[in-house]
């Protein structure tokens, strides 16, 4: 296996690709997105062990993705089965995955509990029940606080798990090899993810300003509010479809994927 240094702007052209990938098959990419939510909401919602659950399957489910915008890149339809490609790979890749889903259900628990020692579980209500925080919360302290203790110990969980699961099913390294490679693709990538994050945080941002003014040119008030989650929902899709294409221009191509050209 081969790492591959890319320039910041090829974080642009992943992007671009996401987004073209994604409408070749728009309907099946979407579905296939929702598909991924529902199975997510649905596992967090068992008792007790839901959230652990959900964040255990959360590696290979992502996977399943990668895998669909590969087929899509090909020009076929992804199927709905191909979400669970992780889970259908074998028994070997099978307990790979689900090893890369515990380490990670621990990681993301651990991050969570220091957040809520910082605040007494402030955060972490907020954050597991999916809720906006209102201007209150986001001017104390505490809550900050908690906020940055967060980010500041998932993200570097973020970096060992961003290529994880397609090093395991592509490459066939274990799983601790996978996140060791994943974390220096990221940090030797560091520029190229870093303009890839920030533009597709400027099209969501976009899509909201967006849906602000045409609900003010309208006079419809309204229309903002209902297009939101719609129009996030459509950016998140297409970020996730452009997840394989961080991992294919990192490392050696998978099978009889192409790499961008610069």
């Amino acid at each position: 296996m081969k790492l591959t240094l890319v320039p910041a702007r090829t974080g642009a052209v992943w992007v671009k690709l996401g987004m073209q990938t994604f409408f070749k098959q728009p309907l099946a990419l979407a579905g296939l997105f929702f598909m991924f939510m529902a199975l997510m909401s649905v596992a967090t919602m068992v008792p007790l062990i839901g959230l652990p659950l959900a964040m255990t399957l959360l590696p290979a489910v992502t996977l399943g993705l990668m895998v669909a915008s590969r087929e899509a890149t090909q020009g076929r339809f992804p199927m709905p089965l191909i979400l669970l490609t992780g889970f259908r790979a074998g028994p070997v890749k099978l307990r790979a995955m689900l090893t890369l889903g515990a380490i990670y259900a621990v990681g993301f628990l651990c991050a969570m509990g220091a957040s809520y020692l910082v605040d007494g579980g402030g955060f972490a209500t907020m954050y597991l029940g999916g809720k906006a925080p209102t201007a209150e919360l986001m001017e104390n302290s505490s809550f900050q606080m908690a906020m940055w203790t967060f980010i500041g110990l998932h993200l570097p969980l973020s970096l060992l798990f961003w290529h994880a699961p397609a090093l395991v099913y592509w490459q066939d390294i274990t799983p601790v090899k996978a996140m060791f490679f994943s974390i220096v693709a990221c940090l030797r990538n560091f520029w190229a993810l870093a303009v890839f994050a920030a533009l597709w945080m400027g099209v969501m941002v976009g899509a909201v300003l967006m849906l602000t003014a045409l609900s003010g040119a309208l006079n419809a008030p309204t229309l903002g509010s209902v297009m939101l989650l719609p129009a996030l929902l459509l950016v998140a899709a297409m970020f996730f479809t452009s997840l394989f294409f961080t991992y294919r221009d990192s490392f050696e191509a998978p099978g009889d994927a192409t790499p961008t050209k610069e």
